[in-house]
């Protein structure tokens, strides 16, 4: 099976957790835990893919510093193939505070390098090293957007299958220019939250029906209510979350990405596609940050054996 091409954000996860409130200006709040991780959604993917055997290509973009060394480096430890990231030394590598509770985390990023992934670093001969392009964090990577369409078109020409996670706009205005490319995308992986702005619809199953085109596989992720897709007879199918003693919710939504088109590209039923995205997604939370606890194929296997 050919490698997975992930093309997104490089940057680094500074994650606080046990914060059971966020700070106001002028006022101090205490934490229980501290961990510095690789981070973005597309870092955390990549690795979580890769922990599940997959072979993966990064196409990105990283400054020249030392943030930029520690990201790249904990990609090739992950054994990712890292040749397609650009290092810019006009640029500074992008950074992300994390204030995380074991059931949701907010963010604070300083986007740095994260933007700067443009479509022609990503030419045809790299495509055909591949058999999927995922693509994460649309509202974050701008200098990508423009050329997004075009590039999943090349895709597409040259036999690769794609994914999006749209992730949060920072803006809030979500715009109906990537409700445009989800015919030139076989799996759409937004969360509840994004499906809903993204859409317009009240319900993540009422935004099902929204994106629902006859060509693309839309996952809308629920947190702590799992997950959600349609199957061939336009029919919701649901798997619960599954539930682990958890620590940090950091990543958890990019690991569920991971398990599930681990799943997806090897054909299995929509409903255990959905189950090892739950699995990834609820593994990953044992830990702190992002990567630390992702679950390789032999911790999926044990867990979805278990009896529920």
């Amino acid at each position: 099976m050919k490698p997975v091409l992930v093309a997104g954000e490089i940057n680094a996860d500074l994650v606080f957790t046990g914060c059971n409130e966020l700070p106001a200006f002028g006022r101090e709040v205490l934490v229980d835990g501290f961990r510095q991780g690789p981070g973005s959604s597309s870092m955390i993917c990549a690795m979580g893919m890769a922990k599940l055997g997959d072979g993966v290509l990064f196409a990105g973009v990283a400054g020249q510093d030392s943030w930029g060394d520690y990201c790249v480096d904990a990609l090739r430890t992950a054994g990712i193939d890292t040749r397609a990231v650009r290092r810019d030394a006009s640029l500074r590598t992008g950074l992300t505070v994390a204030l995380s509770a074991a059931h949701d985390r907010a963010l604070v990023t300083y986007p740095g390098a994260i933007a700067a992934l443009r479509e022609e670093d990503i030419n045809d001969d790299l495509l055909k090293q591949a058999g999927h392009l995922h693509v994460s964090s649309y509202y974050l990577q701008q200098a990508l957007q423009p050329g997004l369409g075009a590039l999943l078109v090349r895709a597409r020409v040259c036999g690769v299958t794609t994914s999006l996670d749209p992730g949060f706009d920072p803006a809030q205005k979500w715009g109906s220019e990537l409700r445009e490319l989800l015919p030139l995308l076989d799996v759409f992986l937004p969360n509840a939250s994004e499906a809903c702005a993204i859409s317009g619809a009240s319900t993540p199953q009422q935004a099902l029906r929204a994106f629902a085109n006859g060509v693309t596989r839309t996952v809308i992720k629920c947190g702590a209510d799992g997950a959600i897709a349609l199957d061939g007879d336009g029919q919701v199918v649901s798997v619960p979350a599954i539930r682990v003693d958890a620590v940090d919710s950091t990543g958890a939504g990019d690991s569920f990405d991971a398990g599930f088109l681990h799943a997806w590209r090897r054909t299995l039923p929509l409903r255990e596609c959905l189950r090892w995205g739950a699995a990834c997604g609820g593994l990953s939370t044992r830990g702190v940050g992002g990567t630390a606890t992702q679950a390789d194929e032999a911790d999926v296997r044990r867990l979805l054996a278990e009896p529920a």
